[in-house]
Order: C-alpha cells, then sequence, then structure tokens
C-alpha cells in the first residue's frame, strides 16, 4: 500500500487509516504538529491530514490571514508523506465539520477516518453543528491541551458521549464509533500568542518608550 501518496482532489479507493484535524491554522505552528504525530503513533494511521478551513464558523472572520497563507502555513509544518496539508474543505465547498466527513467518507469510500481534536475542541464540541452526527460516523481522538483537558473531561460532550468512550487503541476496532483521550504531553504553542507576538514585533515603537531606554528616537 502506498501510504505516501496524496488524497485525489475527487477521491480514490485506497485502504488507509486517516487522521483528520481540522482547524483555521492561523497560523500553523509546533503545537499542531505535536497533536498530529501523537495521534499518528497512538493510533498507528497512516496518514494525518490538517485540514485547513476555508472560513471556520465559529471565528472571527478579523485577523484571519488568508487562506493561501494559512495553508502554506500548514505546508511547512507536515512533511508532505504521512503529515499532509489540505485545502480539499475548499475544494468541496465545506466549512462544517460533520459535512466534510459525509463528503470524504463518499470521496475516499475505503478508507477509515477518525477526528482528531484537541481538549478544548471537546468542550466546545456542542457549538458544532450537527457534532452528534459527526461523532456517530467517526472515532474521535482528543489530544491533552493546557488549562483544558481536566475542564473538557467533564463537560457537555464528554458526559453526553461517556458510554462511548474508548482506551486509544481500541478506538479503530470494529464497531459503533468511540472517542478517546490519547496520552501526549501538553504543548505551550498557541495561534492566538503567535498573532501577538508578531504584532508587537511589527508595531512602532514610542518615542517616550525610547527614552526610558536611555536611546533618542529616530
Amino acid at each position: 500500500m502506498n501510504t505516501g501518496k496524496k488524497p485525489g482532489r475527487w477521491g480514490d479507493r485506497r485502504r488507509i487509516r486517516i487522521g483528520l484535524l481540522g482547524g483555521s491554522f492561523n497560523p500553523a505552528h509546533d503545537g499542531h504538529r505535536h497533536v498530529a504525530l501523537h495521534a499518528l503513533k497512538a493510533l498507528r494511521l497512516d496518514q494525518v491530514w490538517l485540514l485547513v478551513s476555508p472560513g471556520n464558523p465559529l471565528k472571527p472572520r478579523a485577523g484571519m490571514a488568508p487562506f493561501a497563507e494559512r495553508l502554506a502555513s500548514a505546508q511547512r509544518i507536515g512533511d508532505g508523506v504521512r503529515l499532509l496539508a489540505s485545502g480539499i474543505e475548499a475544494a468541496i465547498g465545506q466549512r462544517y465539520s460533520a459535512r466534510t466527513l459525509q463528503r470524504l467518507q463518499q470521496l475516499f469510500p475505503r478508507a477509515r477516518f477518525v477526528w482528531i481534536i484537541g481538549a478544548d475542541n471537546l468542550w466546545q464540541l456542542p457549538k458544532w453543528r450537527d457534532w452528534r452526527r459527526l461523532a456517530a460516523r467517526t472515532p474521535l481522538a482528543v489530544l491533552p491541551r493546557p488549562g483544558w483537558t481536566r475542564r473538557a473531561l467533564h463537560g457537555a460532550a464528554a458526559a453526553r458521549l461517556r458510554r462511548h468512550r474508548r482506551a486509544p487503541g481500541a478506538l479503530l476496532q470494529d464497531g459503533p464509533p468511540g472517542w478517546a483521550l490519547v496520552p501526549a504531553p501538553e504543548h505551550p504553542a498557541s495561534a492566538t500568542a503567535l498573532r501577538q507576538a508578531a504584532a508587537a514585533a511589527a508595531a512602532p515603537v514610542a518615542p517616550e518608550q525610547l527614552r526610558r531606554a536611555g536611546l533618542r528616537p529616530g
């Protein structure tokens, strides 16, 4: 099986285990790569696709980088073989995860998908459109996130799906889809923090700040 093959835009019939890690990737960072690689190893996946959203319905447009820029940032953290950046959501015209999954299952009928989310998204899952349908169609792999893991495990989605919780090793076994917390160190990287740091670095320094630092304004 050629697991290094990139997915065809309009589908293919490979029998393959694929993790789907969706997001804005505004920008993609080491935390995304950390989550993807831990899921890849723990769940014995063939590939993880970084699904770059054309527009996350739950996030404001203000401050959102252009799609091409976000896709390029995802490509930089991938390897093009087992960790693939994908703009397929834009190609198929979908923004909602449940609809994306339904279309992908039609395009790749022999693939076995697992949806990868951080603990913060497990907490927010009830805000997603048709989230119960998503959980009923594919396993959910939840990765720890700083400040969110314990909170998410006591949230509404975890309570609703409690009887479907599995051990990570059993997540892709035959039977009804379930969900699992995949053990992994919490990674501190945050796209919000990166954007704030970039904005601070680009901001002009006020003359008063220069004087306090013992420098003359230019």
